[in-house]
């Protein structure tokens, strides 16, 4: 277990993920975080990593660096989506092992999961069928971070855990019209669209595919409790355990920002796959429940959005 003065890294720690993963490290009293910026380590680098971790050595790691984007992205990119996550978890597990690292969390998504797996998505379902194309080389990538950090365990007796998260939103999140995920390009969409005085706003699909989102504090105080209480070798979904449909999202959305125009959703986009619910009864027996409401969540987001203008 984590005491507050131990040396703890958190890789990524100016993403959504590692920014609220540090948030709560300061907020329970941890005062030994180191970080580094990607311009400080860069995390594809071998060498630059092997000597980070031999002058640093870190006795905890959070794993939350890596290359990320919406369904555009993720297509778009995908080369480059395998190799800088395949080269980043690599890296990072790797020197862990070699320095003696007490113990390792790495963040996985629920992508990871066949496109047609049964909802809501059990762990075991893993590796059952194929993938959703257009987010595949992103998904291989984790896949292979879990399976690396079991691999380790298995042959090297390493205490390396892997959390799933849903889709994710909240403060430092990715608001890029093209590259971002759902929620928040939304938010941008209909915050434009306030501020020209539209009639309408575009939404990629049918507005019919199932999405489930938990808020990123939320998944920080599951990431802690599973750092100091999980160390077992499967791996942990975490989600909201409750999901609702692309247009109602928008709705929500929509009438937090103040938009007052139409939703024009053009089916000519890809929706992705049809539902995506995590099963959350294993990490809802350590304890752990979603505290946050998706309306509550979406206005915190807007107020960030707002504030990174």
């Amino acid at each position: 277990m984590m005491q507050t003065n131990d040396k703890i890294y958190v890789a990524g720690h100016r993403g959504m993920v590692g920014s609220a993963i540090y948030r709560k490290l300061v907020k329970e009293g941890f005062t030994n975080i180191v970080v580094k910026t990607s311009g400080e380590l860069n995390l594809t680098n071998q060498l630059e990593v092997a000597n980070f971790f031999e002058t640093e050595k870190p006795e905890y790691v959070f794993m939350a660096a890596a290359k990320v984007g919406g369904i555009s992205a993720n297509n778009t990119f995908r080369g480059q989506f395998l190799y800088e996550n395949l080269m980043i978890q690599n890296n990072v597990i790797h020197q862990s092992y070699l320095n003696g690292v007490k113990k390792l969390l790495f963040l996985g998504s629920s992508c990871i999961y066949p496109k047609l797996a049964p909802q809501p998505l059990k762990e075991e379902s893993l590796l059952t069928g194929l993938l959703e194309p257009t987010n595949e080389p992103y998904a291989i990538a984790k896949i292979s971070g879990i399976k690396m950090c079991e691999a380790y365990r298995d042959q090297y007796g390493c205490n390396y855990v892997s959390v799933m998260p849903t889709n994710l939103y909240g403060p430092n999140d990715n608001y890029h019209p093209e590259n971002s995920h759902v929620l928040p390009a939304l938010i941008r969409k209909f915050h434009e669209a306030k501020v020209n005085h539209l009639n309408s706003v575009e939404i990629w699909g049918t507005g019919t595919p199932l999405r489930e989102f938990l808020y990123v504090d939320d998944l920080a105080e599951a990431i802690f409790l599973v750092m100091q209480k999980y160390n077992e070798k499967g791996f942990l979904n975490l989600g909201s355990g409750v999901d609702l449909s692309i247009k109602d999202l928008a709705i929500q959305i929509k009438e937090i920002v103040g938009f007052e125009g139409d939703l024009n959703f053009n089916a000519d986009k890809p929706d992705g796959t049809p539902r995506k619910l995590m099963d959350i009864s294993k990490i809802s027996a350590l304890g752990w429940k979603a505290q946050t409401t998706l309306k509550q969540g979406i206005d915190l987001a807007y107020k960030d959005f707002l504030r990174h203008l």
